[in-house]
């Protein structure tokens, strides 16, 4: 495989519906995760979020600039959620356990949201009943150890975020 081919199987495009905010990922995320608790449920209008967790530094912007709003969260932290100014699409999300350094892509924002299906369905024990999951999927019922279900070099990129925000000794 090119150079060339391999950096476009491995960046994504996406952005709001009336195109002002467009933003590519650099890189394939960390993890994509199928929430199916209540808050994304009620954040999202829908039975789910489908987020692909991905370094901030790795999110170039396009065109536009999206707002944040601060919305509730189950923790009690909040979630940053970043919108378009003119159409008010969420394209991602900045949770406190990640800070600004994590973003949470809607993939629905992307323009080829089917490259990125659910490595992982969490919270199913909030899931909808009428939402039947795949025999082979990836489902817990609440949140996950990241070490069973990261691959390694999503924990290798986990560990430099995590490098990147400590205080030095």
């Amino acid at each position: 495989m090119t150079d060339s081919a391999q950096d476009t199987q491995d960046t994504f495009e996406g952005g709001c519906d009336c195109r002002q905010v467009r933003y590519r990922m650099t890189s394939r995320p960390l993890i994509v995760h199928c929430c199916h608790c209540r808050w994304c449920q009620r954040a999202s209008g829908s039975a789910f979020a489908l987020n692909a967790m991905i370094e901030a530094d790795r999110v170039e912007l396009l065109a536009g600039e999206p707002v944040p709003f601060m919305n509730p969260s189950e923790s009690g932290k909040g979630q940053k959620i970043w919108r378009c100014p003119n159409c008010a699409i969420a394209v991602w999300s900045n949770y406190a356990g990640g800070g600004d350094a994590v973003r949470f892509v809607r993939v629905g924002t992307l323009d080829e949201p089917d490259r990125l299906p659910p490595d992982i369905h969490i919270f199913t024990a909030s899931k909808q009943p009428w939402v039947q999951l795949p025999p082979e999927a990836v489902a817990m019922p609440e949140y996950y150890d990241v070490r069973q279900h990261w691959s390694p070099e999503s924990l290798e990129r986990g560990a430099i975020l995590r490098a990147k925000r400590s205080p030095a000794a």
